[in-house]
């Protein structure tokens, strides 16, 4: 199973053929490293320029995360009091959220960025957190110059090869999501046993 079809994938690639940057900025907010990908490949191939497929991916991966952000912090407002406890969204939890951004946003933020699978609920916790957006967007942009500059360049290189890179990047991102959940439980426990 791949994070997007093969269907899927060739639209996309006759749509930035055809629209050039116009689309690409939305799609690059929408679903980011496949796109600058695909995007990297037609640069290659004389359809755009390479530098701003970069700037233009760059610029869709921080919209997309700002909408994140927006989500949780204004999404859960909207909820009713019965799905909000259903969710587990309590005000301790809040509570808990706030300090840990407050303390810890930055490398939160990063470790959502480069492990992509984490990405969208780290995004949008940090809304529910109401973490300051200029320090957010901040630690977001450092993020996304090196992940987009790396996926330009495996486009750039491989892009003909797009399915299979798709295949990749949705394993990839599943095996750093379960490396995480693994060392997260593992801190967890030996600080649960120490206190």
């Amino acid at each position: 199973m791949t994070g997007t079809t093969l269907s899927s994938l060739d639209a996309a690639l006759q749509l930035i053929q055809s629209h050039g940057l116009w689309i690409l900025l939305p799609l690059s907010a929408i679903e980011g490293p496949i796109v600058t990908v695909i995007a990297a490949y037609l640069a290659q191939l004389g359809y755009m320029n390479v530098v701003a497929v970069y700037l233009v991916c760059v610029l869709g991966d921080l919209i997309g995360d700002c909408v994140l952000y927006t989500a949780g912090r204004y999404g859960p407002r909207w909820l009713p009091q019965r799905a909000s406890r259903w969710m587990g969204i309590t005000d301790a939890h809040r509570t808990a959220l706030v300090d840990h951004f407050r303390t810890a946003g930055g490398r939160t933020l990063l470790f959502g960025k480069w492990t992509h699978s984490a990405g969208m609920p780290i995004l949008v916790a940090s809304g529910m957190a109401r973490m300051n957006f200029a320090r957010y967007l901040w630690f977001n942009l450092l993020g996304t110059i090196p992940k987009t500059l790396a996926f330009v360049l495996v486009g750039y290189s491989l892009g003909a090869a797009y399915a299979s890179i798709d295949t990749y990047i949705y394993r990839g991102s599943q095996v750093l999501l379960v490396l995480a959940v693994l060392v997260g439980g593992l801190y967890l426990f030996r600080r649960t046993r120490r206190a």
